[in-house]
């Protein structure tokens, strides 16, 4: 089974044929029941990462019972569509990037499930290539780039963005972090698709972030990107071949994976 965590705007995924299912799990609940639905010859399950009504912030997203509930289901590759800031001006509203890159400057959030037992998983490359090349391979999409994830859900200082944009990272957003390293760990395949809602306080003079921008340009855009990550499912090969994201090869864990 495929899986879709659909972020701010993308709350839906499949008509009224779609079958849902409520999970728990021992981190409690998800952010919503999961809805399970056909895409390109693959079963898919569709879980909106910030609930139905977008009632959880960045930072209160129960990302261990989301990504654990999906493992629970069969889910063993994942796309995970999310909104972005730019951090540079090549990079305007509406762009989709899919990165390869993930930098964490979060705080205080549950991001392992091995809080015993010795384990560490490799994540230096934090998203699956293969994902990847088959959602970068989608038209108009750019493939590669850093994306920072902050705590939020405050936007970031004019100065914070021009420092990320002198590390050399072009991407900004709250949600990345836990998600990818959750992923990695449960060893599931894990593919960030980016939409570009704004270019980020530092990088033009005179602008600011706000809510109401951002979620206009989601809206402006959400027909065409739940398009592209529908196109980018039905090209997910049938068999899972990647062998990057099997994280414990050789490990013994100490408690067996859902």
């Amino acid at each position: 089974m495929l899986g879709v965590i659909g972020g701010s705007g993308f709350y839906t995924f499949f008509g009224d044929d779609a079958r849902t299912v409520s999970v728990q799990t021992p981190y409690g609940a998800p952010s919503a029941p999961i809805t399970i639905g056909a895409v390109g010859g693959h079963e898919v399950a569709f879980l909106p990462r910030h609930g139905v009504k977008h009632e959880y912030s960045p930072h209160t997203v129960p990302y261990r019972a989301n990504m654990w509930a999906l493992r629970s289901l069969g889910v063993r590759r994942i796309f995970a569509p999310c909104a972005v800031g730019s951090l540079t001006a090549d990079l305007g509203p509406g762009a989709v990037v899919v990165p390869d890159q993930l930098v964490d400057r979060t705080r205080g959030r549950e991001d392992t499930y091995f809080d015993a037992g010795g384990i560490h998983v490799g994540f230096a490359d934090p998203y699956c290539p293969t994902l990847r090349a088959v959602a970068a391979e989608q038209p108009g999409v750019l493939d590669g780039g850093t994306m920072v994830v902050i705590q939020g859900p405050r936007f970031s200082t004019r100065a914070e963005s021009q420092w990320f944009a002198t590390q050399g990272f072009t991407l900004v957003n709250m949600t990345g972090y836990p998600e990818a390293v959750l992923a990695r760990e449960l060893e599931m395949c894990y593919a960030a698709i980016a939409l570009v809602t704004d270019l980020d306080a530092g990088i033009e003079a005179g602008a600011g972030v706000t809510t109401v921008d951002v979620f206009a340009e989601f809206e402006r855009n959400t027909p065409m990107f739940k398009a592209l990550v529908q196109q980018a499912l039905a090209t997910v090969p049938a068999e899972r071949a990647c062998t990057h994201c099997l994280a414990h090869a050789g490990v013994k864990l100490p408690f067996e994976l859902p």
